[in-house]
């Protein structure tokens, strides 16, 4: 990297944080809805090493062939073979990925097997929304809080992600299933925590690299109409990233999450002049 480059990103790093030490914290802001954090980040599911290996796991779990990989491990998890986690990614690369688990305790041979170092781990969900508040936290400077659980729920569930981001309120629903394993009543949920909480930044996240416009999309048209008794269209931002009236957004997981997650938020920010 350029070193004026590298000098600039730093310089708004710093700006950053001093824009965010003089606007209210993520805690005071959801006050100010009326909500109050009951519990949040929990650690049953979590995968995560141990913070000698942290870094070098965040930047493993940016590539989403480690991610699918991590999937049929926590599939597999009570004895796996390298030939058990080879769907989405070649023997050579899951056998660096493996050697990279024992490395970091994550993982444990036994003969010819290997198996999960914690277990049971039910799913890749919380290790996803873990990984999701880390990537805002470091990339946008950001305040966040996963998993979480509100004193008042007038909507059930966890809320997946909270962030202030800037001096906004960002809420992000966090899908570690592909499309096909998301049905209505998840859109459903989202728009009702929405309704709820009132975020500035409403984000429907799904980890996946196929299209959002063959069922997502629809399926928040359909619920949309549902509610409103007319059609409310999604546009398409770029690629296979959508917003519906600049209110809420529907992303994926192609190329770069954080990039993903830049698009939008410079999308919102980026108002049309008008001088009357």
């Amino acid at each position: 990297m350029p070193e004026d480059i590298r000098l600039l990103k730093a310089e708004i790093s710093r700006l950053k944080k001093i824009i965010s030490a003089f606007s209210p914290s993520l805690e005071i802001m959801l006050k100010r809805r009326g909500f109050t954090i009951y519990r949040k980040e929990p650690s049953g599911d979590l995968l995560v090493p141990d913070r000698k290996y942290e870094a070098a796991f965040l930047n493993k779990l940016k590539k989403y062939s480690f991610r699918l990989f991590l999937r049929d491990v926590i599939k597999h998890q009570d004895a796996f073979t390298l030939e058990k986690v080879t769907r989405y990614t070649t023997i050579e690369v899951a056998a660096l990925y493996i050697n990279f688990l024992l490395k970091a305790g994550l993982a444990e041979s036994s003969g010819k097997c290997y198996h999960l170092t914690k277990r049971p781990v039910k799913s890749f969900g919380e290790t996803l929304e873990w990984f999701v508040s880390q990537l805002i936290r470091k990339h946008f400077q950001a305040e966040t809080a996963w998993g979480v659980k509100f004193k008042r729920p007038k909507v059930g569930g966890d809320y997946d992600l909270i962030a202030k981001v800037d001096s906004s309120l960002l809420y992000m629903e966090i899908k570690s299933s592909p499309p096909k394993g998301i049905h209505d009543r998840e859109i459903k949920f989202f728009l009702d925590r929405i309704v709820d909480l009132s975020p500035d930044i409403p984000v429907f996240f799904v980890d996946t690299e196929l299209r959002m416009k063959d069922k997502i999309v629809p399926m928040f048209e359909a619920e949309l109409r549902r509610r409103y008794k007319k059609p409310i269209k999604a546009e398409r931002i770029v690629k296979e990233l959508f917003h519906i009236n600049r209110k809420i957004f529907i992303i994926n997981a192609k190329e770069s999450i954080s990039d993903n997650i830049e698009t939008i938020l410079t999308f919102l920010y980026h108002k049309e002049f008008k001088i009357t």
